[in-house]
């Protein structure tokens, strides 16, 4: 085998794995998920786990996912992000993912939406595993500017007006089911989307159990 670049190091490697060496699978897979909270923490934030801080293999990895189209890294981005969702519901019990959504915008610059990959990914681990598992999409989001060129004040705008529900919502009878319903998201840094996702959400009816997430920024204190 040929070799190629690895997502985790940017080095070239033989013998990846979904596009990653053996050596950045062993540090991806030794991250444990953990509570984090932003300071200050927007109203409306639920609790969130994140499986590491935004750094080392798993920003890089992120980064070739999201921004470089190397969407084979969906696979094992999701399974990481199972583990999460594990760690922030607990025992195993009926779940309802919620992915956040992308704008039309960015869904087309990505060729689709990248949460919504990590979401399937990250169901198929989880029922494998033995939970009943749904991902749903009650939210689109409107256009807005990209957040790397805004401050936590910036961002928190953005944010307050980025989402509708969806003209279907809950679709189905099972819409009031009592599960655990948890936000998915990539990289949290203000909280101010996940924030703005689950106020929509709860403003349904359904408030999110929490958000799980595979990268929190390092400007960051464990809960």
């Amino acid at each position: 085998m040929l070799p190629a670049d690895c997502a985790g190091c940017r080095q070239r490697r033989p013998g990846l794995r979904h596009g990653v060496c053996p050596e950045c699978v062993t540090a991806l897979e030794a991250l444990s998920p953990r509570p984090v909270r932003p300071t200050p923490a927007p109203e409306g934030l639920p609790p969130c786990v994140a499986l590491g801080t935004y750094g080392g293999p798993l920003r890089e990895a992120l980064l070739a996912y999201k921004e470089h189209g190397r969407h084979g890294l969906a696979r094992p981005l999701g399974a990481l992000l199972a583990g999460v969702v594990a760690t922030g519901v607990g025992p195993a019990r009926p779940v309802t993912l919620v992915p956040v959504p992308d704008t039309a915008a960015a869904a087309r610059a990505r060729y689709g939406d990248h949460l919504d990959r990590l979401a399937r990914h990250c169901a198929d681990r989880l029922r494998r595993a033995g939970w009943p598992v749904r991902v749903l999409r009650p939210l689109r989001a409107l256009p807005r500017p990209d957040s790397v060129t805004l401050d936590s004040a910036g961002r928190a705008a953005a944010a307050q007006a980025a989402f509708r529900l969806r003209r279907a919502g809950w679709a189905g009878r099972d819409g009031a089911r009592a599960d655990a319903v948890v936000v998915l998201d990539d990289i949290l840094t203000t909280g101010s989307t996940l924030a703005a996702v689950s106020r929509a959400l709860t403003a349904t009816g359904r408030a999110p159990s929490v958000a799980a997430v595979l990268a929190a920024t390092q400007k960051r204190h464990q809960s």
